[in-house]
Order: C-alpha cells, then sequence, then structure tokens
C-alpha cells in the first residue's frame, strides 16, 4: 500500500493545497498532527455539482475597470482549478472555502435560458452587451454536461443580444454556430485567456484548463470563422510568467487575434494565502522573490484593490510592463481595445415570455 499523501501537498488536477475556512465563518479550524492519529489524505477529491436557483442571471457592474456593465455567470466555482483565481473568494458568501471547495464544490444556474428570457422580456430592460465568463469560465469541463452556457447563448442568439465571451477553454468551438450567427451581425466576440506557453507550468498552475496550443488553435478558428477573438495575457505573475509576454503576444498575433490585453496577477482575500501555498510548494527557490515583485507593484502590499490601479500595478516595474506590452503590440499590428460596441438596436425581447399565455391583439 502507497504511503499516505501529507497534508499540504499537491493533489491530482487541483490548484490549491489546502481548504481554509470561509472568512465569514465564525469558526476556525486548524488541522494539528498529534502524533497518534494518521489520517489518510486522498490523492484526488471528485467535484460535486448541484443545482443553483439564482431569480436573476443577469450581474450589473459599475466599476470604472471593467469594459461591461452587464455579464453573467453560468458557474459558482470552476474545477479549471487556477490557483490565482481572483474569483476564488466568492465562494465564502456560500460558507465554503476559497480553496479546494472552489474547485470541487460547483453550482450551475437551473433553468438560466428561463430566467433569462423573463429578464430581457421585461418593459424597462435596456440592452447592453452581456459578458460571459466574468468571474468563473463559462467553458469550465462541467459545461460539456450541463449546457447552460449554450443555452445561454440560444436566448441571445434568438434575441440579436451582444455578448463577449471570456475564457481559457477550446470548449468555446463546440458553440461555433451560435456565434458565427451573431457575429455575422457584429453581436459576438471571445477573448482567450493565455497565460503560460509553458505546458509543464500550465499543467502545475491551471491543472484542468486547456492547453496554450489548444488555447491558440481556438483563437485561430474562431477568427478563421468570422467571429473576432482576441487574447489575455492573464494573470501576468513576475518573475513567473512575465518573460513570456512578447511570445505569448508573437504565438496570439500568429493565431490570427484581433486584439490583446494583459491584468497583472490579482491576488484579494483568500487568494494570497494560497498563492503562497503554492508556490512554497512548486517553485521554493524563487516564491520570496516572486511575492516581492507583486508588493513592488501593489505598493508594498500583496493585493491593492484600487480603482485604476488594480489590473495594471503601480511601481518601475509596473511601468515597465506596460512599456513592454505596447511596444510588442506595436510590433505585432495587435490592437489593445476590443472592438467597438455593438449595434443595440437588432436587439428584440423574447416574445413568448414578454405576452405570456395570452394571444396577442395585433393585427
Amino acid at each position: 500500500m502507497a504511503p499516505p499523501r501529507e497534508r499540504n501537498q499537491p493533489l491530482k488536477g487541483r490548484g490549491a493545497l489546502s481548504n481554509p475556512t470561509g472568512r465569514f465563518e465564525r469558526r476556525q479550524h486548524e488541522a494539528v498532527d498529534d502524533g497518534w492519529y494518521q489520517e489518510e489524505v486522498p490523492d484526488f477529491i471528485p467535484a460535486s455539482i448541484e443545482p443553483d436557483r439564482a431569480r436573476s442571471v443577469i450581474a450589473r457592474n459599475e466599476s470604472p475597470d471593467i469594459p461591461f456593465e452587464q455579464s453573467i455567470n453560468p458557474y459558482r466555482g470552476c474545477s479549471h482549478s487556477c490557483v490565482y483565481c481572483y474569483a476564488r473568494p466568492s465562494h465564502a458568501y456560500m460558507g465554503l472555502s476559497a480553496g479546494l471547495d472552489f474547485e470541487t464544490r460547483l453550482f450551475y444556474k437551473k433553468d438560466a435560458g428561463k430566467v433569462l428570457e423573463e429578464e430581457l422580456a421585461k418593459p424597462g430592460y435596456v440592452c447592453k452587451p452581456i459578458t460571459l465568463g466574468a468571474n468563473t469560465d463559462p467553458y469550465q469541463p462541467i459545461e460539456r454536461k450541463m449546457r447552460v452556457t449554450r443555452e445561454i447563448l440560444e436566448v441571445l442568439a434568438r434575441c440579436r443580444h451582444p455578448v463577449t465571451i471570456i475564457t481559457k477553454s477550446a470548449l468555446v468551438l463546440r458553440d461555433l454556430d451560435l456565434l458565427v450567427d451573431l457575429a455575422k451581425d457584429g453581436l459576438a466576440g471571445v477573448g482567450v485567456s493565455v497565460t503560460t506557453l509553458d505546458a509543464d507550468l500550465k499543467r502545475a498552475m491551471e491543472p484542468q484548463a486547456a492547453s496554450p496550443h489548444a488555447r491558440l488553435e481556438a483563437v485561430k478558428r474562431l477568427n478563421a470563422a468570422g467571429v473576432p477573438a482576441g487574447v489575455m495575457v492573464a494573470p501576468v505573475i513576475p518573475a513567473l510568467t512575465d518573460h513570456e509576454m512578447e511570445a505569448i503576444l508573437e504565438a496570439a498575433a500568429a493565431a490570427g487575434a484581433r486584439w490583446a490585453g494583459y491584468v497583472l496577477l490579482r491576488l484579494p482575500y483568500e487568494v494570497k494565502d494560497l498563492f503562497r501555498e503554492w508556490l512554497a510548494a512548486h517553485y521554493p527557490d524563487r516564491a520570496d522573490h516572486v511575492m516581492s515583485l507583486v508588493r513592488q507593484m501593489r505598493g508594498g502590499k500583496d493585493y491593492d484593490s484600487s480603482f485604476g490601479t488594480r489590473m495594471r500595478g503601480t511601481g518601475p516595474v509596473a511601468e515597465l510592463l506596460r512599456a513592454r506590452f505596447q511596444v510588442t503590440c506595436r510590433r505585432l499590428g495587435l490592437g489593445t481595445r476590443r472592438l467597438q460596441p455593438p449595434d443595440t438596436s437588432l436587439f428584440r425581447p423574447p416574445r413568448s415570455a414578454r405576452s405570456g399565455p395570452q394571444l396577442s391583439l395585433d393585427l
């Protein structure tokens, strides 16, 4: 029999090494080895999927740092298991951990298409572009089975509602038929996140996300089909992935990307501790250096959430990163802004949801 796995050691297919108590919980739990009982820790933790019966699926945003006002997140939690994910702390609102719970306790928006139709049919609804994947990935592995994102896209396509997708999954190609249909009217665009071109680093940092090659191939096929697609170099991690910025942008341009952007590593709330723990396990030789550079770009802290700087950072290191990005994009002819806002005049509210069971009196 194999020896039991030690605590806080990498799990197969998982990014987080632990499952700390949520920050809103009254009681904190800490495992202590007293030498009497040796608990066998599993090598893999399967994911559970539960329905999330939301009354609304459209979230509104007023942040000046984010280029959209409306978004839909088909799922809570994400089995891509990216250790750096800034969405992890949202699991605390459900009484769960930002660690392994975020990767294994997954929730899907039940009846998302029906709820969306009801919202779009409201007399006061104002059509503005909707972004899918602002928090967790709409094409994470469970989408193959649950098809919530597909259901949402079908509603948006029927209503001619503009949509932008952010993902790091090649599964987006499954819905190419709907995206092409929307894109012919300028109503669809896709942003694919590429963190690294190093397959080994990807497996440690984003265990269940698509390979770098698969993501770039998705960009190529989307653009070839007429769906405008760009690349987000995100997140940029100093002393770990930042040296790849030029190579990623070159690969994006070769794949036909229409635009490019980047976001600096963000470590809000519990994420900073989970990331430190991951660094110590996977890259102990440079862990202190990585965090030192992070603090240099965050005003001496692990994270600064101030509007205007949280996506890019401040200080000499952040300015150098910004300059490198801009120079490379100019050299490659990559746009640094997403496409112009689509024409919302094509929007048609869902007639069936709006009319209800009563027949129309239109002649």
